[in-house]
C-alpha cells in the first residue's frame, strides 16, 4: 500500500471517528464496515472462541461509540487506537475467564466450530505474524517474552514482574521501551 494510499484511509477513519463522536450513525456504520473484520481478528486470535469474540467485538463497538470523542488525532494511525480497545477488552475477557470455573461438559467442546480463519485471513495472518515474529527476534528473548506474555497472553504487569523479580516500574519501562523499538520495526 503506497504512502499516499495510507494517508489517505487514516484521515478517511479519522474523519468517521470524529463524526461518530457527535453521534453520526451512518459514521458508525462506515466504521463498522471498514473495520470489524480486522477488530474480529484481533478479538478471535486472543480469544480462541469465536462466537466470544463476536460478543467481545459488539462491546469493542459500544465503546468506540461512547469514546469517540476521547480519540486525538495525532497522525498516527486510528486503527491503533481502535485495535487498542479491542485488544484490552479481549484481555478483560481472559482475565474474567481465567477467574470463573469451567462448568462445561466436555463433550461440549466436540461440538464447537472451527474458529481457523479462511485461506485468504490465514495467508495475511502468517504473513504478519512472520513480521512480528522477526521484529520480536530483534528485541531478544528476555524483552520478546515479556511482551508476548502481556500483550498476547494476557498476563498482568505484577504477574510479569514478580516473575522477573523486578520492580513494576522497572517491567512498565522495559514494555514500553520494547513497543517502541518494535513499532520502529513494524513501521519499516
Amino acid at each position: 500500500m503506497n504512502v499516499a494510499l495510507k494517508e489517505a484511509r487514516r484521515v478517511e477513519l479519522e474523519e468517521m471517528i470524529a463524526r461518530v463522536a457527535l453521534a453520526d450513525r451512518e459514521a458508525f456504520d462506515a466504521l463498522y464496515d471498514a473495520t470489524s473484520a480486522k477488530l474480529h481478528a484481533v478479538c478471535l486470535s486472543l480469544l480462541k472462541d469465536r462466537p466470544e469474540a463476536e460478543e467481545t467485538l459488539q462491546e469493542v463497538y459500544v465503546r468506540i461509540w461512547q469514546n469517540a470523542a476521547r480519540y486525538a488525532s495525532n497522525g498516527l494511525s486510528p486503527m491503533t487506537w481502535l485495535i487498542t480497545i479491542a485488544r484490552n477488552r479481549s484481555i478483560d475477557r481472559l482475565r474474567a475467564r481465567k477467574s470463573r470455573p469451567a462448568t462445561a461438559p466436555a463433550e461440549a467442546a466436540d461440538a464447537v466450530p472451527s474458529a481457523e480463519p479462511g485461506p485468504e485471513a490465514a495467508t495475511i495472518r502468517a504473513q504478519e505474524r512472520r513480521m512480528l515474529d522477526e521484529c520480536l527476534a530483534q528485541l531478544g528473548e528476555p524483552q520478546a517474552g515479556a511482551v508476548r506474555a502481556v500483550y498476547l497472553e494476557g498476563e498482568t504487569y505484577a504477574d510479569l514482574a514478580a516473575r522477573e523479580g523486578k520492580p513494576i516500574n522497572t517491567v512498565r519501562s522495559w514494555l514500553r521501551r520494547s513497543l517502541l523499538r518494535l513499532k520502529d520495526c513494524v513501521g519499516q
